[in-house]
C-alpha cells in the first residue's frame, strides 16, 4: 500500500497574518498596502525590479492601483505583503500560486522586493515564514520556484534559500515580447526539516555581530546540518 494512501487534499493558503521577529507577512485582502507598495517600488527609479516580471513598471500611482486591484485581489492566487518590523510599511510582495490542493503542491512567485528590502534579514525571514506555512501549517508536499533562466539573481536566491534545481523548460513563455526559458526549482517535504533548521540557525541573533554582519551564511548553515543527517 502506498505511504500516501491516507493523504487528503490540503487547505488553500488562508488569510491569517504571519509574524516573525523581523518581519510581518500579511495576506493581501484589500487595498490598504497599495500606496505603500507603489512608494517602495518607486525607490527603483529605473524600474529594474520589473525586468523579469510580465508587468510593470507603472506610469503612475493610479495605474499601479488599477493593476494591483485586478491582480493582488484575484481569486486564484494568494498575494502576501511583506512589512519589515523596522518600518511597519509594505516593501514587497510574494504570492502562493498555481496551488494544487489534491497533490499538496504550490508555487511561490510574483516576488517583487523594493530595494530597501532586497538582501535583508527581513526578506529572508519572510521567505522562511511563508515556507513554514506551506509545509508545517498546511502540510503540503512540494513548494516550487520558477524563474526566467536569464534572471541570475532569482536563481541565486532560490539556491540560497534551499530550493533544488530540477531542470529547464525551453521556450516556456513569451514575456514582454521576449522568449523565456524557465528554470524550475523546488523544495519537497523531506527537504524541509534541514531547510527549516538552517533558516532558524541563520536567523538567530547570535549569528550576527553588532553591525548586523552574518557570522555564517545560510547555505553554510544548511549544509552543515545536512552533513549531520
Amino acid at each position: 500500500m502506498s505511504a500516501l494512501a491516507n493523504y487528503g487534499p490540503r487547505q488553500l493558503p488562508g488569510v491569517t497574518l504571519i509574524e516573525g521577529r523581523l518581519v510581518r507577512v500579511e495576506p493581501i485582502v484589500d487595498d490598504r498596502h497599495f500606496d505603500a507598495l507603489f512608494a517602495a517600488f518607486a525607490q527603483d527609479g529605473e524600474g529594474r525590479i520589473f525586468d523579469h516580471l510580465p508587468y510593470g513598471p507603472f506610469a503612475d500611482q493610479a495605474a499601479f492601483r488599477r493593476w494591483a486591484e485586478a491582480t493582488y485581489l484575484a481569486d486564484n492566487i494568494r498575494f502576501h505583503a511583506i512589512l519589515p518590523s523596522a518600518t511597519g510599511r509594505a516593501e514587497g510582495v510574494a504570492a502562493l500560486m498555481r496551488t494544487d490542493t489534491a497533490n499538496g503542491v504550490t508555487e511561490i512567485g510574483h516576488i517583487c522586493l523594493a530595494p530597501s528590502l532586497q538582501r535583508s534579514r527581513a526578506a529572508s525571514e519572510a521567505f522562511y515564514l511563508i515556507m513554514n506555512r506551506v509545509f508545517d501549517e498546511l502540510g503540503y508536499r512540494r513548494l516550487e520556484w520558477k524563474c526566467n533562466d536569464r534572471n541570475q539573481s532569482s536563481k541565486r536566491a532560490a539556491e540560497r534559500l534551499g530550493f533544488v534545481y530540477e531542470g529547464l523548460f525551453r521556450q516556456h513563455m513569451i514575456v514582454k515580447g521576449r522568449n523565456r526559458d524557465t528554470a524550475w526549482y523546488a523544495i519537497i517535504d523531506c527537504d524541509w526539516p534541514v531547510v527549516k533548521a538552517g533558516f532558524e540557525a541563520w536567523l538567530a541573533p547570535a549569528n550576527f555581530d553588532a553591525e548586523g554582519r552574518q557570522q555564517r551564511a545560510l547555505a553554510e548553515m544548511r549544509e552543515g546540518l545536512a552533513a549531520l543527517q
